[in-house]
């Protein structure tokens, strides 16, 4: 049996950090699955499919990836696809506070779905999807903040 991860997020968008979650997140899983969630909290910069298409890009060649988007509680999404761990990254103790205390409540709600933190790699700490956002709207960079072979939405690069 295949031991399957969730990796879930807004993912907007997808930036060099998560990926370095992700390519960790594999040592560990035979797959994981990255969902791209719709937060209602947040005013989404690039649209679901262009999220899905930066994160394909940035996981071309990678095996045992797939993605998948999703509008409903994450813990109902891993019932649904049987998938009994969630795999979250930190940059940072504030990141690690708001995330164990969603894994606390997942865990009150779904006593069999288990969540790994996992810190990003120092290289990366520094890089957050608001930032790139931020680089974007005044005409910057993001090369350093992006996976390798990345390439924006014309109107974002």
């Amino acid at each position: 049996m295949k031991k399957k991860a969730l990796f879930p997020g807004s993912f907007d968008p997808f930036t060099a950090g998560h990926l370095n979650i992700l390519n960790r997140a594999l040592t560990m899983f035979d797959e994981v699955v990255v969902a791209v969630g719709i937060n209602q909290d947040k005013r989404g910069f690039f649209t679901m499919d262009q999220r899905m298409d930066i994160i394909r890009q940035a996981t071309r060649g990678l095996d045992g990836v797939s993605i998948i988007k999703y509008d409903n509680l994450t813990i109902d999404t891993c019932r649904e696809l049987g998938i009994r761990h969630i795999v979250r990254g930190v940059r940072n103790m504030l990141d690690f506070e708001n995330e164990r205390a969603i894994a606390d409540a997942n865990r009150r709600l779904a006593p069999e779905v288990e969540t790994l933190i996992i810190p990003t790699a120092q290289e990366f700490a520094h890089i957050s999807s608001s930032a790139v956002r931020d680089i974007l709207k005044h005409k910057g960079d993001t090369s350093l903040f992006l996976p390798e072979g990345v390439i924006l939405p014309e109107h974002y690069a």
